[in-house]
């Protein structure tokens, strides 16, 4: 249940490539509020632009725009939306579950940034980074996952939280940088449960490495 009404459709900065990117949009869509997708231009290096850096001096997408509050980073911005939208529903206010929403975003900037992120990262983009032991990271990383979802439907119980939204989407497309979800059914069926939501929205396949 929405607690507030955005005055204005809410801008999204985004790169239609990125995961981070993508579970802004995809939280913006569940939570049924209006945006406005703004496409960056990264190969044109408009991230480094004046007028983008004023945005976010960090250079980097995601950043919102809602009605003059301007916020970078793509978990700060999950924490927001839920914060001032909703009703509790997707950031627990009771301590522990909270806690537990806050180890995952964890996990979203540290195991899942340095592993399936990363691993996609060399086949999408080419970048130069050492495959092999990305994909072995993501790997432990999606042996744990595979453990916890035995126990519950989602990352912190029965009901999805933004812990989920956060690590959807380079999880999701794992594939892409060479990491295989086929061992894996307790997360493929988690996977499965997000882009079942009402409101999900996809972020753009790349056709390389193991979707190709």
């Amino acid at each position: 249940m929405r607690t507030a009404t955005p005055t204005q459709p809410i801008k999204l900065y985004r790169f239609h490539l990125s995961g981070h990117s993508h579970r802004v949009e995809l939280f913006l869509s569940l939570l049924g509020l209006p945006c406005q997708l703004i496409d960056v231009d990264l190969a044109a290096k408009e991230h480094k632009s004046a007028a983008f850096l004023s945005l976010n001096p960090f250079g980097q997408v995601p950043v919102i725009d809602d009605a003059g509050t301007i916020l970078a980073d793509s978990n700060a911005i999950l924490v927001y939306l839920a914060s001032r939208y909703d009703d509790g529903r997707w950031l627990p206010r009771d301590p522990l579950a909270a806690a537990r929403v806050q180890r995952w975003l964890s996990v979203a900037a540290g195991q899942i940034a340095a592993g399936p992120a990363a691993a996609r990262l060399v086949r999408v983009f080419g970048a130069p980074l050492d495959a092999e032991s990305l994909i072995a990271r993501s790997h432990a990383l999606f042996a744990v996952m595979e453990q916890e979802l035995a126990e519950s439907a989602y990352l912190v119980g029965a009901a999805p939280t933004i812990a989920d939204i956060a690590c959807y989407s380079y999880i999701a497309h794992a594939p892409e940088g060479d990491v295989a979800l086929d061992g894996y059914p307790q997360l493929r069926a988690w996977l499965a449960r997000i882009e079942a939501l009402p409101g999900f929205v996809p972020m753009v396949r790349t056709p390389v490495g193991l979707a190709a």
